[in-house]
């Protein structure tokens, strides 16, 4: 007998983890004022540029003391220019609970052979931040995007530090609260919480950094598309929007818009609540079905936009073809794409609920994946 499908459809199916869901009012028109064809060092792309940052500086309350950049090859060249250029001068933490910080790992250990204390927890566990020497450097994601576990505050990370902290906020930039006298670098990119382009990537410095960057010169050669200092000085056009290799004025326009739809919903705030409303809808619906549950453990860590779930029914033979065929029922019907899993995370799914994301739409798709669910275990039988 054929299982009944829901009368409800969602408006949009994109759930995808990045690149994200656009502002629910975006339209091309919308970038109809982007400065196609010109150079972004002629005076219209600085302003642009220049915006960008004073934007990203006003809805996330960085402090004016901080330094904003734009740079290339999104979040993981920001976190790379941070790696090369910051680290060497002491010993480091690495702290790593998904792929990502995995990532991160290696490239401090393996290629740039930095003495490196690492110290990693399973996917839907996180790392006991009490360990962390304040002494050390310490590099780690503030929201797992892979695993869908977040650091639930930074109490952990001391005021009167001699280290550096640098964090991959990435997923939480936009979403969550991030203590900004607690990081001395962070970044992020365009195409997560705002549901941007891809391929540019934003770094904030710190005082604390800047100071780094201007009296430590690493050992290794770095390539000019990192480089932030030149002489032993900060080359601050960088954080002015004049960027080391050219953007583009059409991502950078899409973002411009995607600031004004974030202060149209009330900002940070604004779309932190979003945020929340989404997350907490599959929540209640893991709660209210006992044959799937978070990912994250402890719900204190339970990130709110990448929202990891794992399917817990003992009739399920194999878990990764199960999570694969559920979410291929559900992008067939066209309810949900790209909600699987991560490639190196355990298998199930993996729901976007950013600010971009409406709440209807998750409460409209969590019905049918009840439906994929009964479907697919009908057809093992």
């Amino acid at each position: 007998m054929a299982i009944e499908q829901p009368a409800t459809r969602p408006a949009n199916p994109r759930f995808s983890s990045g690149p994200c869901a656009k502002p629910p009012t975006f339209d091309l028109s919308k970038l109809a004022g982007a400065p196609l064809g010109r150079s972004h060092r002629a005076a219209v792309g600085k302003e642009k540029l220049l915006s960008a940052i004073e934007g990203t500086r006003e809805i996330l309350g960085i402090p004016a003391e901080y330094k904003i950049g734009i740079v290339p090859a999104s979040d993981t060249g920001a976190v790379e220019m941070a790696l090369w250029n910051l680290l060497g001068e002491r010993k480091v933490e690495m702290i790593a609970w998904e792929s990502f910080g995995a990532g991160w790992v290696t490239d401090v250990v393996k290629q740039l052979k930095i003495d490196a204390e690492v110290k990693t927890a399973d996917y839907g566990e996180i790392v006991d931040l009490s360990t962390v020497n304040p002494a050390h450097d310490v590099v780690f994601t503030w929201n797992g995007t892979t695993s869908g576990v977040k650091v639930p505050n930074g109490d952990w990370i001391a005021d009167d530090r001699d280290g550096l902290t640098i964090c991959d906020a990435t997923s939480a930039a936009f979403a969550q609260d991030l203590p900004w006298q607690k990081l001395d670098v962070t970044t992020f990119s365009w195409q997560k919480v705002l549901g941007g382009e891809a391929a540019h990537g934003m770094i904030v410095l710190s005082p604390r950094a800047v100071e780094r960057l201007e009296s430590y010169t690493p050992a290794w050669p770095l390539p000019k598309i990192f480089r932030l200092t030149k002489g032993g000085k900060l080359i601050d056009g960088v954080f002015r929007g004049e960027t080391i290799n050219t953007p583009s004025m059409l991502a950078v326009e899409d973002y411009l818009f995607a600031l004004d739809w974030a202060r149209s919903v009330g900002g940070l705030q604004g779309l932190i609540g979003r945020a929340n409303a989404n997350a907490e809808a599959i929540h209640a619906f893991t709660y209210a079905n006992d044959w799937i549950e978070n990912l994250a453990a402890d719900p204190a860590t339970r990130s709110n936009t990448s929202v990891c779930l794992k399917f817990t029914d003992k009739r399920i033979a194999d878990g990764a073809s199960f999570a694969k065929a559920v979410a291929k029922r559900l992008e067939a019907e066209g309810i949900a794409l790209d909600i699987g899993a991560y490639r190196d995370a355990p298998a199930g799914l993996r729901i976007w609920c950013g600010g971009t994301v409406e709440t209807s739409d998750i409460e409209a798709m969590l019905p049918w994946l009840a439906w994929a669910f009964e479907a697919e275990i009908a057809a093992q039988r």
